[in-house]
């Protein structure tokens, strides 16, 4: 790959000079991929200004358009699978088998949003349940909220800003993605496919550059009347504080619990938490971090476990053999090492795992984490889980409840009636029964509760977020 460009284009015909650049590197052996321009914060407000401009024209597409140009875009994203796993295994952490699965559900999210578009519509109402008004008659739509600014991480830098686009597009917005600096080529080429598919270049934007320096520009711009962000607490504390009034969806992370009751099938049990805590070296809000045992079974899942998890293959990964591959970056591999560590100082227990390499980190395994233990109450975001016995369910589910995030959690149980009630008692926005908190499915309603964020993704809750209510009420001759 070489240099993208040394302008950004938004529109036909308009263009932001950038004199600065960002080096996308191969977390795997740093080696240079690509260059993309760096937008200054000059350059983000004329980008936002132009996509003000596409809000109007979204907003006049018709239906039956959005749908086709959705349906292209899928089609064409489908049809060039192989080049788009490609570079999201280069530009970011996951092995190419992860990418193939990525693209496959980035076309499923797109297809997704071309359905929804065609189910955007509201309902009639009866006026005359006021008296006085037996001569009113009318309802409530939907409409476009007008330039959504998206604000995506690295970790699935494709199918995340299909969430994004997708509804937007579905729901007659434009939308401006400023995409992780580390991993800005998948949102770009996704532009690429967008514009081939006929999409009015304005509709959609994607503007590299370095938060720090465009963030505020961004979220602060009058013009943009709604953000979705992916990321993490602290930087999205910092965007509600500083976007004003404004729509919001943030989805920000989680420690993500597994309860495992002691008449659970140990195999899938273990199967299914060890995918869900290694997938992406773990760099995954909906990773299993801690598990939560019964007693009876515990040294067994345990064992199975650990044994489990040594055979998880590390390497290379643009391998077919490979499991996992490096984190995003040698500074996040040095920092899970470091919380690792600090674990094992306040007495946790090391099973397997725990050394780095570079950017690579093996998969880990902890036992006797203490409570309140960092690497327990924080997202880890890296390849490491911590097992905990516990007496029975009612212990289980208050020590997953200990903490300030509530994303998803999986109850492993062959008895509904305890699933049941660990569905109602668990504080988290998603309940997956006999599988690890890590399933997901591109149409279900997707977020989660205290400070794993606000509202919901997912295509037809996203769809909803990107719209407002208007109600319209025609007052007839008496």
């Amino acid at each position: 790959m070489k240099a993208i460009h040394d302008k950004m284009e938004f529109s036909p015909g308009h263009s932001v000079k950038c004199k600065d650049w960002i080096e996308v590197r191969d977390p795997q052996d740093d080696s240079l991929i690509a260059t993309v321009p760096a937008v200054t914060p000059e350059g983000m407000n004329k980008a936002v200004e132009r996509a003000a401009d596409g809000a109007k024209i979204a907003a006049e597409m018709p239906v039956h358009q959005r749908v086709s140009i959705l349906h292209r875009t899928a089609d064409l994203l489908s049809s060039r699978k192989e080049e788009f796993s490609m570079v999201i295994a280069r530009e970011g952490s996951k092995t190419i088998r992860e990418a193939r699965k990525e693209v496959s559900r980035a076309v499923e999210t797109i297809r997704i949003s071309a359905e929804e578009a065609r189910r955007i519509h509201g309902e009639t109402l009866s006026f005359d349940q006021m008296p006085g008004s037996e001569n009113r008659v009318g309802g409530w739509y939907r409409v476009p909220v007008g330039l959504v600014a998206a604000i995506t991480p690295f970790n699935d830098p494709l199918n995340l800003v299909a969430h994004k686009v997708g509804p937007a597009v579905a729901s007659g917005n434009a939308v401006i993605v400023k995409p992780a600096s580390v991993t800005p080529l998948s949102a770009l080429k996704l532009w690429e496919v967008m514009q081939e598919a006929g999409l009015p270049s304005p509709v959609f934007s994607v503007v590299p550059g370095r938060g720090s320096e465009v963030g505020d520009t961004l979220v602060q711009h009058p013009q943009v009347r709604m953000i979705s962000f992916t990321g993490g607490v602290e930087a999205g504390k910092k965007i509600a504080g500083k976007a004003g009034i404004k729509k919001a969806n943030m989805e920000l992370g989680s420690n993500c619990p597994a309860i495992i009751l002691g008449d659970a099938d140990l195999s899938t049990a273990i199967q299914s938490c060890v995918s869900g805590a290694f997938w992406a070296a773990g760099q995954n809000c909906l990773k299993v971090q801690r598990i939560y045992i019964e007693d009876s079974v515990y040294p067994d899942f345990l064992e199975g476990f650990v044994a489990r998890t040594r055979q998880y293959r590390t390497g290379n990964k643009l391998s077919e053999e490979t499991d996992m591959g490096p984190l995003i970056t040698c500074r996040e591999a040095e920092r899970v090492d470091r919380w690792v560590k600090e674990a094992m100082k306040e007495g946790a227990v090391l099973y397997c795992g725990g050394e780095r390499d570079g950017a690579f980190y093996t998969p880990t395994v902890l036992s006797d984490v203490p409570q309140g233990s960092r690497i327990e109450w924080d997202e880890v975001f890296g390849p490491v889980v911590s097992l905990h016995p516990v007496r029975d369910a009612e212990e289980a589910v208050k020590r997953a409840n200990q903490t300030h995030f509530g994303l998803q959690a999986g109850v492993f149980t062959k008895d509904l009636d305890k699933a049941f009630d660990l569905i109602h008692r668990l504080q988290v926005g998603g309940v997956m029964v006999n599988d690890s908190s890590d399933y997901r499915i591109d149409a279900m309603p997707f977020g989660g509760v205290k400070q794993s964020g606000l509202g919901r993704e997912g295509v037809r809750h996203a769809v909803g977020e990107m719209t407002e209510t208007k109600v319209v009420c025609f007052r007839l001759k008496s």
